[in-house]
């Protein structure tokens, strides 16, 4: 329980300064910095004392640009004074009780701090285990963790979030409409490629290089057709043309 008594200290204020004071335009914050002035300056029985924006800003638990603002307003209305700068680099500041001086501007209101709606979250999917696509997501993740282990890359894939994964393996099959079969078999297949497997390391990197990756595993899977010998008569049929174009036998290229 609070118990305050005058003779653990009081503050002595003319009422007259109280009385102009109550008739006086100030915002709340403009009001309790002359109390905090008063406090610090007739209170110790003093006329003024060095003040910094930070020392004010403490003692009635507001934050620094606040003060600074608000005690601005108080110095040019003339109702606190600026004696000079103190010692500390801060300036020494007192209450003016010549009232008569106080301009009679209309107080500048306090900033209230605009109050936005929060944003609802959007909703992510939400893939449990037995789902398909987490399912495939854990596949190709436990690959391409083993290709970053080998390779002496473990923190490329030691963070990675598999419903975030999942979410990439359902764009794949139903926005890109890649049949699941095709897409087992190019993970299998990215993670032995030379080049690809270290370059392959997360389900989005998958998705967004599929078309060319599968192009690619085609391509080394189908058997190149061997060449078909020549015809030795095809030679014969172009030397018999050659002469029919008037050209000299001895001049025709045997070896094209």
């Amino acid at each position: 329980m609070a118990n305050p008594q005058l003779h653990n200290g009081h503050t002595r204020i003319a009422n007259e300064i109280i009385n102009q004071i109550m008739k006086t335009n100030l915002n709340g914050t403009q009001f309790r910095l002359v109390m905090a002035i008063w406090r610090f300056t007739y209170g110790f029985q003093r006329k003024e004392y060095e003040m910094s924006v930070s020392y004010l800003a403490k003692q009635i638990d507001t934050s620094r640009s606040h003060v600074d603002r608000e005690l601005k307003a108080l110095i040019d209305r003339n109702v606190i004074s600026v004696a000079g700068i103190g010692q500390k680099g801060a300036r020494i500041l007192s209450f003016n009780k010549n009232y008569k001086e106080w301009t009679e501007k209309e107080a500048v209101k306090e900033a209230v701090p605009e109050i936005k709606p929060k944003k609802k979250a959007t909703s992510k999917s939400k893939y449990t285990e037995d789902n398909t696509y987490y399912k495939m997501a854990t596949y190709f993740y436990k690959k391409v963790e083993k290709v970053a282990q080998d390779a002496g890359l473990p923190h490329l894939t030691k963070k990675a979030n598999l419903q975030t994964w999942a979410d990439d393996m359902r764009k794949l099959i139903e926005l890109d409409g890649v049949d699941k079969r095709l897409a087992k078999d190019v993970m299998d297949w990215v993670v032995q490629d030379p080049f690809w497997r270290t370059n392959v390391l997360s389900a989005n990197k998958l998705r967004k290089q599929f078309a060319q990756l599968a192009i690619k595993m085609k391509a080394e899977k189908e058997p190149t057709k061997p060449k078909q010998p020549k015809d030795p008569r095809d030679k014969e049929i172009a030397l018999q043309q050659w002469i029919a174009e008037g050209n000299d036998p001895d001049e025709f290229n045997w070896n094209n």
